[in-house]
């Protein structure tokens, strides 16, 4: 049986977590958590680089990070959907790693996936506490037990959502900036040849270390990310908030 991860960070593509949640990774694998990301697809469609690079690129930077384990679901980039046959291969991995928390996508975003991807995770962790839904990982005869993640929450990627709480991060941004920039193939390089993209260009990456400073300034520490959830957070008492 695979070990029990404390978080589980989904991504539609390889380098999301990274992005969106890569400094929190970080924390809390540093503060001795278990954590797993599963990448839904190769990122095969994307305009630099190729699914094997990017394969490449995912294990350095899951190295950098420090995570338990990395797995690539292998969907098909820009073409998979919320349905069932997606919905049971997530619902497996929950099983699998039987997480507290899943951190996904965006609820909307730039990108068709990172939407589409959000709502499949969040549909398969509802499913995946059904006990009268059947599933086996290939090879393995024994049926899996139900497990829902006790909190699901979506970091925030392209557009500027209002998170709903953030994470001190402070400390932990060069990290993050480290494992993005494991994915030589996505983002800045002035010696690249490959086209252009939204994502590749210098003012990119310094937005990435800026909005995570502008969050932390709302909250007065040097940095935060963001992340927006869809039930109601809660604390024991009030000075549990900061």
């Amino acid at each position: 049986m695979a070990q029990k991860l404390d978080i589980l960070v989904f991504g539609a593509h390889p380098d999301d977590a990274e992005l969106g949640a890569g400094a929190t990774i970080a924390k809390e694998i540093a503060q001795g958590k278990k954590v797993g990301i599963v990448d839904l697809t190769r990122g095969e469609l994307g305009t630099r680089g190729s699914a094997e690079i990017r394969s490449r690129e995912a294990a350095r930077a899951a190295e950098i990070l420090g995570i338990s384990v990395r797995e690539n679901l292998e969907f098909r980039d820009g073409f998979f959907r919320n349905d069932p046959q997606h919905q049971m291969a997530v619902i497996r991995q929950i099983r699998k790693y039987r997480p507290d928390i899943v951190l996904c996508n965006a609820i909307h975003d730039r990108h068709i996936d990172h939407g589409r991807g959000s709502d499949l995770v969040s549909d398969a962790c509802f499913l995946s506490g059904l006990i009268k839904i059947d599933t086996q990982l290939e090879g393995d005869d024994r049926w899996q037990e139900p497990w829902r993640p006790k909190n699901v929450y979506h970091y925030i990627q392209w557009k500027n959502l209002k998170p709903d709480f953030v994470v001190d991060v402070s400390g932990f941004i060069d990290k993050k900036l480290e494992a993005i920039r494991a994915y030589d193939s996505q983002f800045f390089d002035p010696n690249s040849k490959e086209p252009e993209t939204p994502i590749s260009s210098a003012n990119f990456l310094e937005s990435v270390e800026y909005r995570s400073r502008d969050l932390g300034r709302l909250v007065g520490v040097e940095y935060a990310e963001g992340f927006t959830v869809e039930r109601t957070p809660a604390v024991s008492c009030l000075d549990k908030l900061i």
